[in-house]
């Protein structure tokens, strides 16, 4: 069994203290290490103790979150964790693994924590060197492997049991769910918008009344979607 990831909690609110570390201590893979209430107390931490995971708060005096991922060379995996929305754009130039936001639901925090799971490389081990976080994924098309930038991906459509990938080249049928695909593309880049359609975030042009633009498509957005994809937006 891999080693369990090592997580930082840095928020300003007890109350956000209380809440996360409550839901690490009911996963297996997780095992809290630290807890910080203000940005240099964070920084000053991992400048002595390896950390695989952090769970980062955005609004907290001095320095906020994102000008504390600035000043990091080689930054553990990230979670951003605020009650805010509006950071969301501007959050994805860090390649956070997710964005979640307050109050913080335990399915949620699961979610985020698979994601995390799946980027982690791996040998997680204690003085491991840093990995780049990856740029692209690998499909398996007619028998062939195929790699992806996440950068080309415009949006996934749900096709029975497979999925049609639409690139800025081409499109792509693989066998993989909807689910699937949703687990292996980093959130903070893509979000699903409906049961049948994943998109990129920054390639999404208009949202209009139950539809987005991407690219040359009109997508519809589902009803039990379009308040996260709003909130991301913002």
């Amino acid at each position: 069994m891999p080693n369990p990831l090592r997580c930082l909690l840095i928020d300003d609110e007890v109350a956000a203290h209380y809440v996360l570390q409550h839901y690490v201590e009911q996963v297996d893979r997780l095992v809290l290490v630290g807890s910080c209430y203000h940005a240099l107390e964070a920084i000053n931490f991992l400048h002595r103790q390896p950390v695989d995971l952090l769970f980062l708060d955005i609004n907290m005096p001095q320095m906020n979150g994102l000008q504390m991922l600035e000043t990091l060379t080689h930054p553990p995996k990230v979670i951003l964790t605020t009650a805010h929305s509006e950071f969301a754009l501007e959050s994805y130039n860090y390649n956070v693994v997710d964005y979640l936001l307050k109050p913080i639901e335990f399915a949620r925090f699961l979610k985020a924590i698979d994601k995390v799971v799946i980027a982690q490389p791996e040998e997680t081990q204690q003085g491991s060197l840093p990995v780049p976080s990856p740029a692209s994924f690998v499909i398996k098309v007619d028998g062939d492997w195929v790699r992806l930038a996440y950068d080309d991906l415009l949006y996934g459509q749900s096709w029975g049991n497979y999925v049609k990938l639409f690139t800025t080249q081409q499109v792509y049928v693989t066998a993989l769910t909807m689910t699937e695909l949703e687990q292996r593309l980093p959130a903070s880049q893509f979000i699903r918008i409906h049961k049948s359609y994943l998109v990129s975030l920054h390639k999404i042009k208009r949202l209009s009344g139950n539809e987005v633009f991407v690219g040359q498509a009109a997508l519809p957005v589902g009803l039990t979607y379009r308040r996260e994809l709003v909130d991301r937006l913002q």
